[in-house]
C-alpha cells in the first residue's frame, strides 16, 4: 500500500486533478484505511482532497487553515486565488450555471442527454452517469452573443477570458464548443451556489438571455450516491 499511496499523492500534487475512473483514485474513494492515510499525507503539506461524487474528477486544494498563510499577502485572494478578475469570475459562474445545474438535475433523476424530458419508470435504478452523457456543451458564439456585452465585449471574452478558464481547467474548448473541464464541478460548490443562482439575480439575467434554469435545488430530492464497489483484485 505504501507505494500506491506515494504514487497517488505525487500524481495529485503534480497534476492537480485526476479522473474518478483512475484505479488508485477509486481505491481512495472506497477503501477507508487507504483514504485516511492519503488524507494524512496531503494534510501534512497543507492540502486536502476535493471529492464530489457527481463530478468525473477529483482534485487537491489548500486546506482552509492554509489559505491565509499562503495567499494572505494578496488582498484579492478571498475572491479568487487563481488570478481571476471580477468579470472572469462572473463568466465562470454563468458557464457553471448553464452546464452544472442541468447536469445535476439529470444525475439526480438518472436521465441522460439523449432522454432529456422523457419518462423512465426504471430511471431510479440506473447507476449515476458522469461525463458527456449528462454534461451538455455550450456554443461559444451563443454564449458570447448572450453575455459578451455585459462582460467587456466579444474579443475580450473569446480571446482572453475563455482561454484563461480553459488553462485553469474549468472548461475545455473544442472547435467553438465549450465543455465541462475537470475542475468545473469540483472547485465550485453546488450546495452553496445552486440556491443563490436559482433564486438570485443571476436567474433573471440567464432567463432574459433565453436560458431556463431549474426551479429548485436538485439536492432537495437527491439521496447520497454510493461510489462503485472497489475490487481489490484490480488493485
Amino acid at each position: 500500500m505504501e507505494h500506491e499511496l506515494k504514487t497517488l499523492t505525487a500524481r495529485l500534487v503534480a497534476n492537480r486533478w485526476l479522473p474518478r475512473s483512475d484505479r488508485l483514485v477509486r481505491r481512495a474513494l472506497v477503501d477507508e484505511s487507504f483514504r485516511v492515510e492519503l488524507d494524512h499525507r496531503l494534510a501534512a503539506i497543507g492540502l486536502q482532497l476535493q471529492d464530489n461524487p457527481y463530478a468525473s474528477h477529483v482534485a487537491v486544494a489548500l486546506a482552509p487553515d492554509m489559505m491565509e498563510p499562503v495567499f494572505g499577502a494578496r488582498r484579492e485572494y478571498a475572491a479568487s486565488n487563481v488570478g481571476l478578475t471580477r468579470d472572469e469570475i462572473a463568466l465562470l459562474v454563468v458557464i457553471w450555471s448553464l452546464i452544472i445545474l442541468p447536469k445535476r438535475e439529470r444525475q439526480v433523476t438518472r436521465r441522460e442527454l439523449a432522454d432529456d424530458g422523457q419518462g423512465d419508470m426504471f430511471g431510479a435504478d440506473k447507476p449515476m452517469a458522469h461525463g458527456e452523457s449528462v454534461s451538455a456543451a455550450l456554443s461559444e458564439a451563443s454564449l458570447i452573443a448572450d453575455f459578451g456585452p455585459r462582460l467587456g465585449g466579444r474579443t475580450k471574452v473569446k480571446n482572453f477570458m475563455l482561454g484563461k478558464l480553459a488553462r485553469l481547467g474549468f472548461i475545455e474548448r473544442r472547435n467553438g464548443i465549450i465543455n465541462e473541464g475537470p475542475l468545473l464541478d469540483v472547485a465550485l460548490d453546488y450546495r452553496v451556489l445552486a440556491d443563490r443562482i436559482i433564486h438570485g439575480t443571476l436567474a433573471e439575467v440567464l432567463a432574459s438571455a433565453g436560458h431556463a434554469l431549474a426551479d429548485h435545488n436538485a439536492f432537495e430530492q437527491a439521496d447520497v450516491l454510493p461510489d462503485e464497489p472497489y475490487d481489490e483484485e484490480e488493485a
